[in-house]
């Protein structure tokens, strides 16, 4: 949220052991600013905190963050 305006959401399911982040979505009148990676970086954080559920992450842009970030990958599920 920016001043009261919903800017970025991020979909995911839950199936008790894995959170499948399914898509980041950015308002385009709000994209380039960073906001799908502070919401992914938010999620991230919170199931690490959680430990215990691992990530599947369905999404690109989800995807391309763990890539990124690759200090997180142990969260990710192995296929």
């Amino acid at each position: 949220m920016r001043d009261g305006q919903l800017v970025s959401v991020l979909d995911y399911r839950d199936d008790g052991s894995t959170i499948a982040l399914t898509r980041a979505f950015t308002v385009p009148t709000f994209r380039g600013h960073g906001y799908a990676g502070a919401v992914v970086e938010g999620a991230v954080a919170d199931i690490e905190a959680r430990g215990d559920r691992k990530v599947d992450a369905v999404c690109w842009y989800v995807a391309d963050w763990f890539a990124a970030h690759p200090d997180h990958a142990s969260l990710l599920r192995t296929r």
